[in-house]
């Protein structure tokens, strides 16, 4: 999927071993040391472009966070193995979804333009045809030098001079100390009790919180309410929006918070949440959305170890801009940052953009551990909840949990409107139901884009591992 990922991303984990707590990595890339609003607005800008060289402003961690993982999961494959199989597609080719030739077409007007990008993901000019084989050369020789150095190579060897190099040249503010000042880190992941086991997320700059907010507040208002119903949608869609109220005051840099986030996940916070919620009536909305796309991958093995990992480059192709000497695709996820200095989401050299990405795990109280998550910016915790709760809270089983008609308040995929976008899948009577409420729904076509896709593993007590891929998008549940 490289329209919504690359090395140029950043990217969160969350690992689970036998007696142990789950440990979250977090390789999220800071604002370059240049990266200041006088910069912009000395360039002439009220606002960070959303693509070229200076959306390209924070460093990409995914390639960290690898590291990270390794070091701290103990991985018995050397480097040069986990990496073969990328290198071979890269360079003899990997076939072109058609996912890829849609979200291609729809922003080439925007994309074209930028530095690289033609010659990756073009073919004179046209689209490349569903189907058809591409390739990536430069990006086959990095992934080399990678296997071949080691992954520090990325921020601290010859790799890190040819990115910073090139960025440079084309503009962007990064520079090669920003890439030698980045690391990962290991974090503490959030938590929440719930009825049916714990569940846990990351913590900021990710929107992890209301993830776990959503979950948590709609667990309180449950009691009695069946699996579809009015009364499901209407108090997940509600229970949104109240954890989108705290993510959109607060979730920003950790180190800028002004609250400990942990707080809003305490019982009297969640009670007071789920109070405010009317059961009948649809609270009035928006609050301002959020874009973003991405992947998410999940695995298990035999020895009981899980992993939820999501990976991005923000917008589909990030910024746009593909360095010709690596063939690595740059993130935009520092468009997030605002150039108001009141703002929570300021920019400033140094600084985490708020992130979107929010893999997802838990352990039911059954014995049962679940890993699980999807793409599209205000939409993964939204279908994060929509599958937890038909399979961890109402027993169905994990595909139907996956498959099953859902909604997404607010925007994604490029969308501005914020209505509560439902597929026209879902039972009429409950449409009919939430626009008497007061929501104000829109209908997508059934297993629509808008809603993101979502993947799903459950390892049972038995130690059988159970999959669920979306059939929205072109993943699959694969065993080996």
């Amino acid at each position: 999927y490289p329209h919504m990922n690359s090395i140029g991303g950043d990217g969160f984990w969350l690992i689970s071993k036998p007696g142990r707590a789950p440990q979250g990595v977090e390789a999220c890339g800071r604002a370059a040391g240049l990266a200041t609003r006088e910069w912009y607005r000395d360039a002439g800008h009220d606002a960070i472009p959303s693509r070229g060289p200076l959306a390209a402003n924070t460093v990409a961690g995914a390639v960290s966070g690898w590291q990270a993982a390794l070091e701290f999961a103990g991985g018995s494959l050397p480097l040069s193995r986990l990496l073969q199989d990328a290198i071979w597609y890269a360079r003899h080719g990997a076939p072109v979804t058609q996912s890829q030739v849609d979200y291609t077409g729809k922003f080439r007007a925007e994309l074209a333009p930028q530095p690289g990008f033609a010659q990756a993901f073009l073919r004179d000019g046209a689209l490349p045809a569903a189907h058809s084989v591409q390739r990536f050369p430069a990006l086959a020789a990095t992934l080399e030098q990678l296997a071949r150095r080691g992954l520090h190579d990325f921020y601290r060897g010859e790799l890190a001079q040819a990115l910073s190099a090139e960025l440079e040249r084309l503009g962007s503010p990064l520079r090669l100390d920003d890439l030698l000042r980045h690391q990962a880190s290991l974090v503490a992941p959030l938590q929440v009790p719930l009825s049916v086991g714990t569940a846990y997320n990351m913590p900021p700059p990710t929107q992890g919180l209301a993830s776990l907010m959503i979950l948590a507040v709609f667990d309180r208002i449950r009691d009695g309410v069946a699996a579809e119903s009015f009364e499901h949608v209407h108090g997940l869609v509600e229970s949104t929006k109240q954890a989108f109220l705290v993510r959109n005051r607060h979730v920003c840099d950790p180190a800028l918070m002004k609250v400990d986030p942990s707080d809003f996940l305490r019982g009297g916070a969640l009670d007071e949440c789920a109070q405010a919620i009317d059961p009948a009536r649809a609270r009035p909305w928006p609050e301002p959305p959020i874009h973003g796309d991405t992947v998410w991958m999940g695995a298990m093995d035999g020895e009981g170890c899980a992993v939820s990992y999501i990976q991005s480059v923000y917008w589909e192709f990030g910024s746009g801009i593909v360095l010709q000497d690596t063939g690595v695709n740059w993130q935009n996820r520092g468009s997030s940052f605002s150039l108001d200095a009141a703002s929570h989401l300021a920019l400033a050299p140094g600084r985490k953009p708020f992130h979107t990405l929010n893999p997802a795990l838990a352990r039911l109280s059954d014995g049962r551990e679940m890993v699980w998550g999807n793409m599209g910016g205000d939409g993964q915790p939204q279908s994060q909840a929509a599958v937890f709760s038909r399979y961890a809270m109402y027993g169905q089983d994990l595909q139907q949990a996956v498959t099953a008609p859902r909604w997404l308040l607010g925007r994604t995929w490029g969308q501005m409107s914020v209505s509560l976008k439902v597929e026209d899948r879902l039972d009429p009577a409950v449409v009919a139901a939430l626009h008497k409420a007061g929501h104000d729904v829109e209908l997508v076509p059934g297993f629509s884009d808008f809603v993101g896709h979502a993947g799903a593993l459950v390892r049972h007590t038995n130690g059988m591992i159970s999959g669920a891929a979306d059939p929205r998008s072109d993943g699959v549940v694969a065993a080996l």
